[in-house]
């Protein structure tokens, strides 16, 4: 028991000793983080010239110090991200993704509120560059809007689908409405032409009648002049009748 504790003692006593020896660099090391604008982790100072960086107690010496190479930043650590880079991509292809990997119910994994906002802007945004586009006007794009917002596209082709009908749609209206338009106005021009012809014929008719009434106006004058001389020569001619009462 004598015997170690001696060599406890012993061992003691060359510690206090080292620790004597050792130099305190402490000034130094914040003089070269504060010069080098790093953390005093990052410091190194060469163990071989210890004394003479011992002696350095201004920035200036420091920067003396930093140019003669006795004091380096140290680099900066490599943290490599191959590794996640890697599980990441095998991810994307589903891997590392079964129910064995999954933390929390799918409502928190992915809400539908984050999906329904997702759907909403896909969708607000095709139309709105179709609007600016004028491939469709702004009362088609109200319409859709709030179709959209009634949840009737489930995605963008539906929506882009249902766009080409509803243009095809109104084309072939407006074609009908054109068509039905261009019909009726042919038969106005028609009707119009049939009574011009009609108001025609009638003057015709109303002033020929009026010609053939002149003409023919003085001709039944002259035949009761004739028949009244007619009458009268035959008159003359015809013996006077004896009245019966007068023998």
């Amino acid at each position: 028991v004598f015997f170690g504790g001696c060599l406890r003692r012993r061992g003691r006593d060359s510690f206090v000793a080292g620790r004597d020896k050792m130099v305190m660099l402490k000034l130094q090391k914040r003089l070269a983080a504060s010069v080098l604008k790093c953390g005093k982790r990052k410091v190194w100072l060469d163990p071989n010239e210890v004394n003479e960086i011992s002696m350095a107690n201004s920035r200036q010496n420091i920067r003396k110090l930093i140019k003669d190479g006795f004091v380096i930043k140290k680099p900066v650590k490599i943290h490599s991200r191959a590794r996640t880079r890697k599980l990441l991509e095998a991810k994307r292809k589903g891997r590392h993704m079964g129910p064995g990997k999954r933390r929390g119910t799918r409502e928190a994994r992915l809400p539908t509120k984050v999906m329904w906002m997702r759907r909403m802007r896909v969708l607000r945004r095709l139309l709105r560059k179709y609007r600016d586009a004028k491939k469709i006007d702004k009362h088609l794009y109200h319409d859709l809007y709030m179709k959209a917002k009634g949840n009737v596209f489930k995605n963008k082709r539906v929506l882009m689908e249902h766009i080409h009908k509803a243009k095809a749609e109104k084309a072939r209206e407006k074609l009908v409405t054109d068509q039905i338009e261009a019909r009726r106005i042919r038969n106005k021009t028609l009707r119009e032409k049939k009574l011009a012809r009609a108001d025609e014929r009638r003057k015709e008719m109303v002033s020929g009648g009026a010609t053939e009434a002149a003409e023919a106006a003085p001709a039944p004058a002259a035949k009761r002049a004739e028949s009244k001389k007619e009458k009268g020569s035959s008159d003359a001619k015809k013996p006077k009748k004896e009245k019966k009462g007068s023998s």
